[in-house]
């Protein structure tokens, strides 16, 4: 793979375009060189180079009808056009068309440096641009400003530039698939298919078939040949979901793969080889598995060359209000409710709820509320009971857990005639806590 700019002049005389080449090539670049302007589109489409060079006056498709076409096929490609002294209007025409910058021959050699590292630099501008649009575009997906989601995105953006095999870890419902997509869509990758499969629940033999695809006859029901994941994910990015759960024969198979690259069909012999980058993801502690015999070491160490663990909802409850509003606004425009936030007293209880199904389960609740809610705000009311008494179950426990501290501070207190030194001896805790729990529950500290 060629990492230098790759710059393609375009000129009809053979003399000035192989000077041209010579000059370019002197400077560190890696060149291309075409005779006229049809050539020069077809090398465009292929090569994908980073700069044009043309001269204006050609026969058949002149330097202006190049410029045109060259727009029509990559719009932010800089092309700097030559131009004779007596033809500088025909430059500025070029100009209007989106040339980056002309030149007038013969070219001076300083001036030419300075404007191929300007235009290249721009398109590091563009670059970065784009993929900072499309970062945020992405990230905006997975919804948190807790710190342990605000690491999970740090970690995805590190990692997406590379192709290394990562494993994603976390309970059902907390969007590892989202993780995934978001590596996608950061990763060189971005413009190629991602292919996801849930590898839960499936047989073996179709869980081959659904990764490797199978030949036509290879089993019953196989009437026709059938293109298996791996092959549809070529260039791109393979999401394979419960990874803990695929048959010990499979996991031989899926190391080859990871290891080589290739696989053969069910049912066939040809060897297909594949360029894939392979994401993964668990709800299982893998480890314990590996130690129970039923997942293979050599692949988990395979999978897990990159490990990011995903938070559960209950670990990260700054982020239910954020979560909520989200589905209220998405469930409202869906089913045409005019539901715009919700009461605070309605929100407590559902912050305070622990959601052993994670977000899947949050944003199957708030559905629920928003289609059955006649008002403009949630209110405590279209809180489900089970939550809303939950919560008020926990704050009942919270209230009576402080009634027993005050009522036990009170009687070390009284034991040892106010002496707060002993008090929180025994009660084993510092004397400054001990204050400190006074002033909470409005104790007098007057006293030693």
């Amino acid at each position: 793979m060629n990492l230098l700019p790759l710059i393609l002049v375009v000129d009809d005389e053979k003399n000035a375009r192989e000077g041209m080449v010579a000059l370019l090539d002197s400077f560190g670049y890696s060149v291309l060189a075409a005779d006229s302007g049809k050539s020069a589109l077809k090398i465009v489409k292929e090569e994908k180079p980073d700069v044009v060079i043309t001269d204006l006056r050609m026969p058949e498709m002149d330097g202006l009808e190049l410029l045109s076409n060259l727009k029509k096929i990559n719009e932010h490609l800089p092309v700097i056009v030559l131009t004779a002294f007596g033809t500088v209007d025909n430059a500025v025409k070029a100009m209007h068309l989106g040339a980056y910058h002309y030149l007038v021959k013969p070219v001076n050699v300083d001036e030419l440096k300075v404007v191929i590292k300007k235009a290249l630099h721009q398109i590091d501008l563009e670059t970065e641009n784009k993929e900072l649009r499309e970062s945020i575009a992405s990230s905006s997906k997975i919804i948190g400003k807790s710190k342990k989601m605000k690491d999970v995105l740090d970690m995805a953006r590190k990692v997406a530039k590379t192709n290394s095999t990562v494993l994603i870890q976390g309970e059902s419902g907390t969007g590892k698939e989202l993780v995934a997509k978001l590596l996608h869509d950061l990763s060189p990758r971005r413009n190629k298919p991602f292919v996801a499969l849930h590898c839960a629940a499936l047989t073996e033999t179709l869980l081959a078939s659904e990764l490797f695809g199978h030949e036509k006859g290879a089993f019953t029901g196989a009437n026709e040949r059938k293109i298996g994941r791996f092959e549809k994910a070529h260039t791109g990015t393979l999401f394979l979901d419960e990874i803990g759960e695929i048959p010990a024969e499979m996991q031989v198979k899926l190391l080859r793969v990871i290891q080589e690259g290739e696989f053969e069909r069910v049912g066939g012999t040809k060897t297909i080889k594949v360029d894939v980058r392979l994401i993964s993801a668990t709800n299982k502690d893998l480890k314990s598995e590996m130690a129970k015999g039923r997942f293979r070491e050599d692949l988990y160490y395979r999978l897990n060359v990159i490990l990011i663990d995903v938070p559960p909802l209950r670990e990260r409850k700054e982020d239910v209000p954020l979560l909520i509003q989200h589905f209220i606004e998405e469930f409202a425009a869906a089913n045409y409710k005019n539901v715009k936030s919700i009461e605070q007293n309605a929100l407590e209880p559902l912050i305070q709820y622990d959601w052993p199904g994670n977000i899947r389960e949050l944003r199957n609740i708030i559905e629920r509320m928003v289609v059955m809610s006649s008002h403009q705000v949630l209110t405590l009311d279209d809180v489900p009971k089970d939550i809303a008494g939950n919560s008020a179950a926990v704050l009942s426990q919270d209230i009576n857990i402080r009634d027993a501290e005050k009522e036990l501070i009170l009687q070390k207190l009284d034991r040892y005639k106010g002496n707060k030194s002993k008090a929180a001896k025994e009660l084993g805790i510092s004397r400054r806590t001990l204050y400190r729990k006074l002033e909470e529950y409005g104790i007098p500290t007057d006293s030693n």
